[in-house]
């Protein structure tokens, strides 16, 4: 099976895509400080945001290991369990780093604030994927 990694890498659209809105950027794994898990668990980067913020992949194993998100204020959370949900996230509701209280009016007030930017996101998060 290839990492979905590299797919995102060969589909120059789709990398577009997560790079914005999503801000998910491959070429971005360069967190400012070391961090680590209380667990002594690896931490791996493998992608970053426009922000300062990395993405890592944590313990052992390929893109199934869970994904820690860091910003650049030093805040931590763990976002995916594996980089299938992580793309998922990203296509459905770029805005969730913005999410504060991942309430249900919060969600909605973002998507609406959102959507006035971007009017139609699923139709562009997905055009790279249909084949003619």
């Amino acid at each position: 099976m290839e990492s979905l990694i590299a797919a995102v890498r060969e589909q120059d659209e789709a990398a577009r895509f997560l790079v914005w809105p999503g801000d998910f950027d491959l070429d971005r794994g360069d967190h400012a400080g070391e961090g680590h898990l209380a667990s002594g668990a690896a931490l791996e980067r493998f992608a970053g945001d426009g922000a300062g913020g990395t993405y890592f992949f944590c313990g052992e194993g390929g893109e199934e290991r869970p994904i820690l998100h860091a910003d650049s204020e030093g805040g931590a959370a763990l976002v995916a369990a594996g980089l299938p949900e992580l793309l998922r996230l990203l296509l459905v509701a770029p805005w969730w780093r913005d999410c504060r209280t991942f309430t249900e009016e919060d969600g909605r007030e973002l998507a609406a604030e959102y959507l006035e930017d971007m009017p139609d996101p699923a139709d562009q998060a997905y055009a790279p994927l249909v084949r003619n």
